[in-house]
């Protein structure tokens, strides 16, 4: 995904944009933002006039991109329809599903499966075990990636000039004080997982959850996408944390890689 981006036009901010578009596009993100919101808060979220903020709404609740309840407008379940649409278009999903709920099982612990779109890592898949806890990740959630495993074990199978421009793009933003906020620490770091095979997370993108991410490759041999199990700090910890989850995780991951390639 990253290198189609590259080759087939990854605008940057001086490209022309369509300004009514980047409107609806800031409303939708502030409803999603702000779990709803009526249209003088969105108004001074966004700079806009009263006016200018209902016409879009009243667009977008035309298509059933928002609905209303009272005076306060939410993100409507069409969107729903479109994920659902952009989640189907990847191909071997049907074969990392069944993996995550074995990762789970095994586990015990949340398990996701994550991609690279954009310099974002985005989350396509999670289920929780029997132990699992609540995390920020959802399906089609987006992540920095040097915040989490699942994302700096992509960025190590990237080239290192396409880690600088998602660098770049993005910047090195904390989430907690544990976040690499230097490139040359997050070269560093990305060099050990590349030596090591797998990703730590420890208390880097929440404070007191833990994850490791393993890499699946796909059949031509450049990354796919990465597993990750996460679980709160006290029980992600010692041998269990640091040698026995990844085993599991490789051993999925590697009989995976062998189900895609003879797919």
């Amino acid at each position: 995904m990253s290198r189609n981006d590259a080759e087939n036009g990854d605008h940057g901010p001086r490209s022309p944009t369509i300004k009514s578009v980047e409107t609806s596009l800031g409303i939708v993100d502030e409803l999603q933002a702000r779990d709803g919101a009526r249209v003088s808060e969105l108004a001074a979220a966004t700079g806009k006039s009263k006016g200018t903020v209902h016409k879009h709404l009243i667009t977008l609740l035309k298509h059933d991109y928002v609905v209303k309840e009272g005076d306060e407008y939410r993100v409507g379940l069409r969107f729903l329809d479109v994920g659902g649409y952009a989640l189907h278009q990847i191909e071997g999903l049907q074969y990392i599903e069944p993996k995550i709920r074995e990762l789970a099982d095994l586990t015990g612990e949340t398990v996701q499966f994550s991609v690279e779109q954009r310099g974002r890592c985005v989350v396509l898949e999670r289920k929780a075990g029997q132990k699992g806890v609540f995390s920020r990740a959802r399906i089609g959630r987006r992540f920095y990636m040097h915040q989490v495993a699942g994302g700096k074990v992509i960025l190590s199978n990237l080239p290192d000039e396409r880690v600088r421009e998602i660098v770049a793009r993005h910047g090195l933003p904390a989430a907690t004080d544990e976040t690499i906020t230097s490139e040359a620490d997050l070269f560093a770091e990305l060099e050990t997982v590349r030596e090591r095979g797998y990703a730590f997370n420890i208390d880097e993108s929440t404070q007191g959850l833990h994850a490791v991410a393993a890499p699946l490759m796909g059949p031509d041999g450049d990354i796919f996408g990465a597993f990750a199990v996460a679980g709160p700090s006290h029980r992600m910890r010692g041998e269990r944390f640091t040698d026995e989850i990844p085993d599991m995780i490789r051993s999925v991951v590697n009989e995976l890689e062998l189900n895609l390639a003879h797919s």
